[in-house]
């Protein structure tokens, strides 16, 4: 395969590493590793598969995902966030032997009608201040009775709420959330899980019996106060391109689309084989670096589709060829995000199917 110029490397090696870390940060716990949307960007069925024999669970937001894991071969227990929310999920669920979150009374419904041939395995989300989904904690004892009564049902019946605001260690937010939660099952029998990332880190009360680990498997920090590299943990996704041209430009004259960058000196620059067409951030501010031959350099110009611009005047050793590393390795992703005023998340969970796909272990 031609190894096309706009293109990740996925670290597995880096992978694992982070899934230790995570262990020893909560080594009484079982680790649920959320592979949702596509693994954050990684590559669903790669990271599945790199994961099995490191977690005890995997988590994934929707039905279609668990199947394409079931269907990649994927064994061990495999959760759906969002549940189902009619008959036919229901019996995928049951099919593919999938775990379901239930949050909403319809569910329940469904489930008391449904003729199910094997009983599912059924985890109950409370809302403890996310205000998204979630039962309430007034209705938990009622849906709770109703769940244990089901034929459907596996006996033991887990528990789990969601943070909003764990990433504020200033806050008290989690706490309440925390103590809600606790409160509302604390006399019933059965496992809980309440910590995602940021609350892995930052909390260490909310590392129960489960942990739900996402955005720090793949290498990135999902604290403001904290970097990765603070955490210990390793980038897993490196996005590269490279230089396809160089390119000389006079003081006053504008660069790229609206002209929002006049050069303030005689200027060279490269072009590099990247755009919001692969997933680079189209609000990415000037200045914002790229990494060539581990020299950063900065951004200048709009990204474009398919392009950016990049101000080589104090690296003119620099040649049309040469690696461009975006983000990753040596280049932090929450930079870049803070550069074009986003997350994290949103930049590796948006990396396009045009982007070529390398696996290293």
């Amino acid at each position: 395969m031609i190894q096309a110029a706009a293109h990740i490397e996925l670290n597995i090696n880096a992978l694992r590493h982070n899934v230790r870390k995570v262990r020893e940060l909560a080594p009484k716990s079982n680790l649920m590793a959320v592979i949702k949307a596509n693994a954050y960007g990684h590559g669903l069925i790669c990271v599945a598969n790199s994961l099995t024999d490191v977690v005890d669970a995997l988590a994934v937001a929707r039905i279609d995902e668990g199947i394409r894991i079931r269907e990649a071969g994927v064994q061990g227990r495999i959760l759906v966030l969002q549940g189902f929310s009619q008959l036919d999920e229901l019996e995928l669920l049951q099919r593919y032997q999938l775990e379901s979150v239930i949050h909403t009374e319809q569910q329940l419904s469904i489930l008391e009608s449904a003729m199910l041939q094997r009983a599912i395995s059924i985890w109950i989300k409370i809302d403890t201040g996310m205000n998204r989904l979630g039962i309430r904690p007034e209705q938990f004892s009622v849906v709770l009775q109703r769940l244990q009564q089901c034929s459907g049902v596996q006996p033991e019946i887990n528990f789990m709420t969601h943070f909003a605001n764990a990433d504020d260690i200033q806050g008290d937010k989690t706490t309440r959330q925390l103590q809600l939660f606790n409160e509302v099952t604390k006399l019933n029998v059965g496992q809980r899980s309440s910590a995602n990332s940021a609350a892995i880190i930052a909390w260490p009360e909310t590392r129960q019996d489960w942990i739900r680990p996402g955005l720090m498997l793949y290498g990135a920090s999902p604290l403001l106060q904290q970097t990765a590299q603070q955490l210990m943990l390793l980038p897993v996704m490196s996005l590269y391109s490279q230089v396809i041209a160089l390119k000389q430009v006079k003081k006053g004259e504008a660069v790229g689309y609206g002209g929002s960058w006049v050069a303030d000196k005689d200027t060279s620059l490269g072009v590099v084989s990247i755009g919001y067409g692969d997933g680079y951030p189209r609000y990415a501010k000037q200045g914002t670096p790229v990494l060539i031959n581990n020299k950063r350099v900065p951004l200048v110009g709009r990204v474009s589709m398919d392009m950016i611009t990049v101000d080589l005047t104090e690296h003119t050793d620099i040649q049309v060829g040469d690696q461009v590393l975006l983000w990753g390795d040596g280049l932090p992703v929450e930079e870049i995000a803070a550069g074009a005023e986003t997350i994290p998340y949103t930049l590796l969970c948006g990396i396009t199917r045009r982007v070529q796909v390398m696996v290293k272990d």
